[in-house]
């Protein structure tokens, strides 16, 4: 008897499938490792709480870096959507290519009901990648998992801070970031 084999798919095979038509912005997919997975749909507390964190941090690193919204990242063989990616600003808007993990200071994924994927599989995904830095804001329990120290085999530190906390991301030292700005009243 034969195991079943799994055909893992490469982030050019993804594009084709979207140029070709065969994926469709109504598909709610990403590439995940290889793999087409479909996104959750989105809850109001989530919406809104990722907009909120959106608007906040746009001001806060308006003119030192970027920060986009649910648009694609390319990793080596993930394409995923995080919610809130902070990189590098580029002078062609991303618009010949997704960033990838040369240009990505901090990622952020807002949980409503995903906890389990952004703590069990998106975060070694981002780890292996090398995201120097990676958060989940956790709209249930009104904190936030801190990610950060990435290696093959995961991040080495993990700080769960609550809403009141304030951070500085790794990368920008002299921004303090009070999580109660991120999240919803």
């Amino acid at each position: 008897m034969t195991a079943t084999q799994i055909h893992l798919w490469t982030v050019e095979e993804y594009h084709r499938m979207i140029d070709a038509g065969i994926l469709t912005p109504e598909d709610k997919v990403e590439l995940l490792e290889g793999k087409i997975i479909e996104m959750s749909p989105q809850r109001p507390p989530h919406a809104g709480t990722t907009q909120r964190s959106s608007d906040y941090l746009k001001v806060r690193f308006r003119g030192i870096a970027h920060v986009r919204m649910q648009l694609p990242i390319t990793l080596s063989n993930s394409e995923p959507e995080p919610d809130i990616a902070v990189v590098r600003i580029d002078p062609n808007a991303y618009g010949e290519n997704h960033p990838n993990q040369n240009d990505i200071f901090l990622l952020i994924e807002i949980s409503h009901t995903t906890l389990n994927i952004d703590r069990e599989e998106k975060a070694p995904i981002y780890a292996r990648a090398n995201i120097p830095e990676y958060w989940i804001l956790d709209i249930i329990n009104r904190c936030v998992y801190i990610f950060r120290n990435p290696t093959e085999s995961g991040y080495q530190e993990e700080i769960i801070l609550i809403v009141d906390a304030v951070i500085a991301p790794l990368a920008f030292p002299e921004i303090e970031i009070p999580f109660s700005e991120l999240f919803l009243p």
